[in-house]
């Protein structure tokens, strides 16, 4: 079998300062994960799912650990992971750099930094909103996080208590809220995807409710694809039902889970 070699563009395809560089650097500075993780104000669970992760992007592992002895044992990089942080710097260094001469520039021609990370965000998922974070709150063993679009329309996710651990989540941070085209059921206004009941004006713990116009809207007799711009001007993509008898113009609502909303940092 062929050596593997460190994929350096899965692993920092985030931005450096992600919650799972400060981990690694953290061990790198420490040799104790028990001791990064309470340093970065984490779990010791949520700390090994950071490692894991970025492991996984890497392509190599990170770390190599000692168990034991008069120490009590403790972790170090490995190879790849020294490499890799150097490679966090360098990025960081650049970036930094670039953002600067930006902000030199013309005020008429700057962008918001959130929005300037997205641009080089690369998914599957059709629908990628920019909001803030308005409070995160305990469902159990997960969170609820209470999101606002620009507009101040609500909108909720539902995720671990790892992932909103690891993400830095609190209320005033900005985000991009990510979610697939096929989980938007798209109906009439009046409607709640097309049953015929009334659509709840706000969203529930488990589903949300984004009101807007049809823009675009597939004719097929078995339904199809929808287009709607929200109230405050942003685009969002779904899937009509049947006869669901929608037009250009029209007012209409598009429902989703909350569990389908997934968060990103930009």
């Amino acid at each position: 079998m062929p050596p593997r070699s460190l994929h350096y563009a899965q692993a920092l395809g985030s931005d450096s300062t992600d919650k799972r560089l400060d981990i690694l650097r953290r061990i790198h500075a420490l040799g104790s994960i028990s001791e990064a993780a309470r340093q970065a104000g984490l779990s010791y669970k949520g700390a090994w799912q950071a490692i894991d992760t970025l492991s996984n992007l890497a392509g190599l592992p990170l770390l190599e650990r000692s168990i034991g002895g008069a120490g009590g044992g403790g972790a170090q990089l490995t190879a790849a992971g020294a490499a890799l942080l150097a490679a966090a710097d360098q990025l960081a260094a650049a970036k930094a750099g670039v953002l600067a001469q930006l902000e030199r520039g013309p005020a008429a021609a700057r962008l918001p930094a959130a929005h300037l990370g997205a641009l080089g965000l690369r998914t599957s998922m059709r629908n990628q909103l920019p909001c803030q974070v308005l409070a995160v709150r305990a469902r159990g063993a997960a969170r609820l996080v209470e999101l606002a679009l620009a507009d101040g329309s609500p909108l909720h996710s539902h995720i671990t208590a790892q992932s909103a651990e690891l993400l830095q989540l609190q209320a005033g941070k900005p985000v991009l809220a990510l979610f697939k085209a096929t989980a938007v059921s798209v109906a009439p206004a009046g409607d709640s995807a097309g049953t015929g009941k009334k659509a709840a004006a706000r969203p529930q713990d488990g589903r949300n409710v984004l009101a807007g116009t049809v823009q675009r809207a597939s004719r097929a007799a078995g339904g199809g694809e929808v287009a709607l711009q929200l109230q405050g001007g942003l685009q969002v993509v779904g899937f009509c039902g049947p006869a669901s008898g929608l037009r250009v113009r029209q007012p209409a609502r598009a429902t989703l889970d909350a569990a389908a909303v997934v968060i990103a940092l930009a």
